[in-house]
């Protein structure tokens, strides 16, 4: 079991941290990859975790990637086949006030509202979407953003990602990082200072005004 992790509020990514879309995501790159002749079998893995302009200039530079991200906008917002809660997001976000949680997430504003709505999960107060920051993951902007606009320093924060560019961010902007291997397994998740399964698998406890995270279950 790793050290406790003490935090003031919670930063998480949405998309295999608190709602599993990893169908969705996969289908609509699958489907541009056709489209456009892109040829790599790293796609969807790259694709994880990242705005999906940077993805784009990465794997086709010669492409407008403003009109291949509004395809692709298109696609996702389109299609919620398999969207759910992941396990425990629910009890989590049920033990935080509106100021001690927010989100961070690399797809747009309205994709990410729609997808916790489906899910059936509370829509925070502070939301960052891809775009609401210049550069996305691993830049730290978001997750310094999300920081400021709750009110806490990032370094008090934890910050809870499911990828390597997640977990990137999250130490660039000094918080602690909890991974889950929802999407990467444990031995990707590098940088992390606590890996779990799930949010079902760690244990939420207020101190005062802060809190602790442990986890309560062996990763293998």
């Amino acid at each position: 079991m790793s050290e406790p992790l003490h935090c003031s509020a919670i930063l998480f990514d949405l998309d295999g941290v608190l709602v599993d879309s990893r169908a969705v995501v996969e289908r609509t790159w699958q489907r541009w990859a056709v489209r456009r002749d892109v040829k790599d079998s790293d796609l969807a893995q790259k694709a994880h975790g990242r705005r999906s302009i940077e993805t784009v200039n990465d794997v086709a530079p010669h492409l407008d990637a403003a009109e291949e991200v509004r395809w692709l906008a298109a696609a996702e917002l389109a299609d919620f086949d398999g969207v759910r809660a992941l396990p425990g997001a629910n009890s989590v976000l049920a033990a935080l006030r509106d100021n001690e949680w927010a989100i961070v997430t690399s797809g747009g504003s309205e994709l990410a509202r729609r997808r916790l709505g489906v899910a059936g999960l509370p829509t925070p107060r502070v939301l960052i979407a891809a775009e609401d920051v210049e550069v996305g993951k691993p830049d730290p902007d978001g997750y310094l953003l999300a920081a400021k606009r709750l009110g806490h320093v990032a370094s008090k924060c934890v910050v809870i990602e499911d990828t390597p560019a997640g977990i990137l961010a999250g130490r660039r902007a000094h918080a602690k990082v909890l991974a889950l291997c929802t999407t990467f397994p444990k031995l990707a998740l590098v940088g992390a200072d606590m890996v779990a399964n799930s949010l079902a698998d760690i244990k939420l406890q207020r101190v005062g005004l802060e809190f602790t995270i442990q986890d309560i279950q062996r990763v293998a």
